[in-house]
């Protein structure tokens, strides 16, 4: 069934990646004791920058991992708004005024769902509401029929049709998010805008793509130096949640530190203005 649902996804143009899969008793099949996310990260050397729509690459990527989940990447096809409770369920219900969007719906096994939409250019964002993520450019979802770690598949409730919805205006709106202001602009909600901006950058650092880590570190370090120095965030914990985001992408100790280093002295030299804007 793997196979085939792999070929089909690469068939509509949807780039396909191997992706661990979860072992009896809630392991998982990469043998790490202390693996945080069972069934759900990439079995490949170079991850999400080697998903394919080559039958002949996914055909040897099965023949050697015959029960290996599948991810999609998304930001390709589609974007997919990712829930994983029955909290940012309602939430995003509430926020689109009471409906849910009619575009293809997937099952997750741990009990949540992924709803598709067409790509916004955006990439990925984390507790866009609570229990509600955003996976877009640079990103992934693990796809109907893989299994779960509770042991449950992923199922569709809505299959694709000929392409995913546009996303709502007031959706797009909350995946944009507050701008960063230029010289001369005023945060409005500072304590909720740096709460998010060390979520959303944290979020790229231990999903940036080999060949982009560092770089995506130091732009970060950059940001969030910006909100340290603005008396926003605590300098030694945002250097501490940046530095376990840099080690689960790969990257060394000695060059994490390095570079927050650099990034956030730079950004603390150039901090956001904060105040209240009338409306």
């Amino acid at each position: 069934m793997l196979l085939p649902a792999a070929h089909s996804y690469a068939r509509h143009g949807i780039p396909v990646l191997p992706v661990h899969t979860p072992a009896a008793g809630g392991g998982c099949s990469c043998r790490d004791s202390g693996c945080d996310r069972p069934g759900k990260h990439p079995r490949l050397r170079h991850g999400l920058t080697e998903a394919s729509t080559d039958p002949r690459r996914i055909e040897r990527w099965w023949t050697r991992w015959p029960d290996a989940n599948i991810g999609l990447r998304t930001g390709v096809v589609m974007d997919v708004a990712d829930v994983d409770s029955d909290e940012g369920r309602h939430g995003l219900r509430h926020l689109l005024g009471g409906a849910t969007p009619g575009g293809p719906q997937v099952r997750t096994g741990g009990g949540g769902w992924h709803f598709w939409f067409r790509p916004t250019g955006y990439g990925n964002r984390v507790r866009l509401l609570p229990g509600l993520d955003w996976r877009g450019a640079g990103g992934y979802v693990v796809a109907p029929p893989s299994r779960h770690a509770r042991g449950a598949d992923y199922t569709w409730v809505h299959r694709p049709g000929i392409r995913p919805p546009d996303a709502p205006a007031v959706l797009l709106d909350l995946i944009a998010g507050p701008p960063l202001p230029r010289s001369g602009g005023v945060i409005a909600h500072p304590d909720r805008y740096a709460e998010v901006a060390l979520e959303t950058q944290r979020d790229r650092v231990a999903r940036a793509p080999v060949g982009t880590r560092n770089d995506t570190l130091n732009r970060a370090a950059f940001a969030l130096g910006r909100l340290v120095g603005a008396g926003l965030l605590d300098a030694t914990g945002t250097a501490q949640e940046l530095e376990a985001a840099a080690r689960h992408a790969g990257l060394g100790r000695a060059e994490t530190r390095r570079t927050i280093r650099s990034g956030m002295t730079a950004g603390r030299r150039h901090p956001v203005a904060t105040g209240t804007r009338v409306a």
